[in-house]
């Protein structure tokens, strides 16, 4: 499944961040049975590229699995070698968008200002994620940025959680990005899986219906 597929049915992107990603695949089995649809592999996490390679090979057909904090592009090419469908940066990385326009994925880079989401469209970005979004006024700030900007998919993220992401799709964004609020200490050694189910289902029934009529990316 594609990204812009997930996002119709679940506009929500699960971040998951950790020292390591060896428990990546086990959290997102929760979250996929909670109904979330698009998941993001961090970079961060140095065994991040065996981690998509182990999960790509056993995913469901209805699941968008993703690698994010790519800030280079030989991190773009380990990560689509490695099974993952799209790219997320938390800057406008100009040469991790022409590498991943060459690797024929889509790339969300990370931008704030009117200028940088601009940029970042200009230069082939499928959507533009806007972060951090709590910090430039939350759902007010991409409502502000539709007036101008209408046509650019935003997917906010940075300080998104599960009781306000619905604001932000009312607000405007064609999706949210929600990671710590999220998964919490899920990806932990010990973390609590029940406690992460139900956090999951209480985000999949915040967004659900609140998806506006604005594309989903780049056709």
């Amino acid at each position: 499944m594609s990204l812009q597929q997930a996002m119709e049915i679940c506009p929500a992107v699960a971040i998951l961040r950790s020292a390591s990603a060896a428990r990546y695949t086990e959290v997102t089995d929760v979250l996929v049975d909670a109904g979330i649809r698009a998941v993001e592999f961090t970079f961060t996490a140095p065994d991040v590229a065996d981690a998509i390679r182990s999960y790509a090979a056993r995913k469901p057909a209805d699941v968008a699995l993703g690698a994010g904090t790519v800030i280079t592009p030989e991190q773009a090419r380990q990560a689509v070698d490695a099974g993952a469908t799209y790219l997320i940066s938390p800057a406008v990385c100009l040469d991790v968008i022409e590498e991943a326009n060459r690797l024929g994925v889509p790339v969300l880079p990370g931008a704030a200002t009117p200028t940088e989401i601009l940029t970042a469209w200009r230069a082939g970005a499928a959507m533009v994620k806007v972060f951090p979004a709590s910090a430039f006024g939350g759902p007010a700030y991409i409502k502000a940025i539709r007036g101008p900007l209408p046509d650019i998919p935003l997917v906010p993220t940075g300080g998104v959680d599960v009781d306000n992401a619905g604001a932000y799709l009312r607000a405007g964004a064609v999706a949210v990005g929600v990671g710590s609020p999220l998964v919490a200490d899920a990806c932990e050694p010990s973390g609590d899986l029940d406690a992460l189910a139900r956090r999951a289902r209480t985000l999949v029934a915040g967004v659900s219906g609140t998806l506006d009529a604005s594309p989903v990316g780049r056709a």
